[in-house]
């Protein structure tokens, strides 16, 4: 397989317009905006509105191709595999960040925890679940000590 199609369902509306303004983890934003969901998805909204948090997935449109399959992080200046880190320049742009749901208004979704900028598209929303989506982990690799 060479190619995926997907399509966004929605996109962000986001007080954010400058990368350099995205919050380094949505777990420390108190930003607020919206998910406008297209009216042809609409429906699949029913009963989201009685979940805290929704988990977010998303194309970061805005972000380059990495250069290098290594990087350092906001955490730690020493480089670590891309797919050991969390930030967003990755082969596949995607982002997936837990949001707080605030409340639902025909087709937008307002929340809060926002780290995207303006415009970002929206591929999936799903509901966070605590007892399926929380595992308790004694090993974080190089973030222990750090976060």
């Amino acid at each position: 397989m060479d190619k995926i199609e997907l399509s966004p369902i929605g996109i962000i509306h986001s007080p954010l317009n400058k990368r350099s303004k995205i919050p380094v983890q949505p777990k420390y934003s108190e930003i607020e905006g919206k998910i406008e969901i297209f009216k042809e998805y609409s429906d699949g909204l029913k009963d989201i509105d009685g979940f805290e948090y929704i988990i977010c997935i998303s194309y970061l449109h805005k972000v380059r191709p990495p250069i290098s399959l290594q990087s350092s992080t906001h955490w730690d200046k020493e480089k670590h595999g891309i797919f050991a880190i969390r930030s967003p320049i990755r082969p596949n742009p995607l982002g997936l960040s837990i949001l707080k749901l605030l409340k639902v208004v025909d087709n937008f979704v307002y929340v809060k925890n926002l780290d995207y900028i303006d415009k970002t598209p929206v591929l999936d929303i799903k509901p966070f679940v605590p007892s399926i989506d929380n595992r308790k982990t004694d090993r974080i690799g190089w973030f222990e000590g750090k976060i």
